[in-house]
């Protein structure tokens, strides 16, 4: 099998990562789960990802965080917010993201239909994988 680019997903809501998770396995992705902010960080620094899907409303933490540790350790793959915040709560993070030089994508609203998750991870993959 050849290396596949990795996506960092992070959201607390199982049901949802799983959906999110397979989709990313569909477009050509090798996806990992994390469920709260120390997975996220160890699995940052394991999984070397391509791109990361970032849920901005998650328990003890919030997805402002999540930017700045990003901006911190200069990821430079595509940041994509999903969340089921109101849409100028996701603007706002998107605007914070792009201040902090993340190269943001996005933003989905929850609930993320199939197609459009597909479509933009499809965008996002880079060019050449392995």
């Amino acid at each position: 099998m050849p290396d596949l680019p990795r996506l960092l997903l992070i959201d607390d809501e199982p049901a949802l990562a799983d959906y999110m998770a397979a989709a990313a396995r569909m477009t050509g992705f090798d996806p990992t789960v994390a469920a709260d902010q120390q997975s996220f960080i160890d699995a940052f620094g394991d999984a070397k990802p391509a791109v990361v899907v970032l849920d901005l409303g998650m328990p003890n933490t919030d997805g402002v965080e999540f930017l700045r540790f990003l901006a911190e350790h200069d990821f430079g793959g595509p940041v994509l917010i999903v969340s089921g915040f109101d849409r100028r709560v996701l603007e706002s993070a998107f605007r914070l993201g792009t201040e902090l030089g993340l190269q943001m994508a996005g933003p989905l609203e929850k609930p993320v239909r199939l197609d459009d998750l597909e479509s933009l991870l499809t965008s996002l993959r880079p060019a050449r994988a392995g």
